[in-house]
């Protein structure tokens, strides 16, 4: 039996969740509520009490990397993605790393990401070109992140500037999104990272690249607008029977901060229920803003 693509996980969990909603997981070690604060040796024990408060409104989840790997904690991680698997079946894992180099070492990053981890799919800068994704796309059904039109404001630096200085030139994350889209998706799995924070961008990504996924952070303590944000980057529709709605272009729209810090008492898992499950319904009553409007 052919194992699942990283697309078909997320069909499946969208199915099963009718949700846009992905949980981000950066767990900061003196951030964590009193009862773990400052104790490194507990951050599986934060993260996986939060994947068990939101495994039926989550779309997916995104442990960044940095946050295990500052606190020489690589081996929870392990740990937290095995636990995602039981908690949250079929919710796909995003580890969010942000590679971008090539040859061997690009091979080896894949390994890191999918094999070690065991995870989905992964971000990666895409600054050195095609060859620099190639590794994680040989790998059968494992979906890749490329940084796109991100949400800081230093990304204008060079993602709003044009390959060359004539007008007619597209802008280089326009370029990217165009790259996606076409000849760079070896394996159909390929996606794109863009900020909830520049929506007019956002939907000029989406017209330039209609169905692939788009992973959308800056939603909640980054300050995106949930509503721009699903009419910016989402495609979909919904069953005339159900109602359940389907995506033809994912908006995987990520909330960290606001979710996970929800509170820094006793209730903390129950406070990022919450904060979750408002966020998750934000996004889908945007959904249904974006539907009638087609009508």
């Amino acid at each position: 039996m052919t194992a699942m693509t990283f697309l078909d996980m997320l069909g499946a969990a969208e199915q099963r969740n009718q949700s846009l909603l992905c949980v981000g997981l950066d767990p900061d070690v003196n951030r964590l509520p009193a009862a773990y604060a400052g104790k490194v040796s507990h951050i599986f024990d934060f993260c996986a009490a939060i994947v068990d408060a939101t495994a039926d409104v989550a779309l997916a989840y995104k442990p960044q990397i940095a946050y295990f790997a500052a606190a020489r904690a690589e081996a929870q991680l392990e740990k937290l993605v095995q636990h995602i698997r039981s908690a949250a079946p079929g919710v796909p894992v995003i580890l969010d790393s942000k590679r971008g180099d090539i040859g061997s070492t690009a091979e080896q990053y894949a390994v890191e990401a999918f094999e070690r981890y065991g995870c989905d799919a992964v971000t990666l800068s895409p600054f050195m070109g095609q060859d620099s994704i190639e590794p994680y796309l040989k790998r059968y059904g494992k979906g890749a992140f490329l940084l796109c039109r991100t949400s800081n404001p230093g990304g204008n630096d060079l993602q709003a500037r044009r390959l060359h200085d004539v007008d007619s030139q597209p802008l280089l994350y326009e370029h990217i999104a165009q790259q996606a889209q076409g000849p760079w998706n070896l394996n159909g799995q390929l996606g794109l990272v863009v900020g909830a924070t520049y929506p007019q961008e956002l939907a000029r990504v989406r017209e330039l690249a209609p169905t692939l996924p788009l992973l959308i952070p800056g939603v909640g303590a980054q300050g995106g607008d949930a509503a721009a944000t699903v009419q910016a980057g989402w495609r979909g529709s919904a069953d005339a029977t159900t109602g359940k709605v389907a995506s033809t272009g994912f908006a995987i729209v990520n909330s960290s901060r606001a979710i996970l810090y929800a509170s820094s008492g006793e209730d903390f898992a129950d406070a990022a229920r919450q904060a979750a499950i408002a966020t998750r319904d934000a996004l889908r009553q945007a959904q249904q803003a974006v539907l009638s409007s087609a009508h």
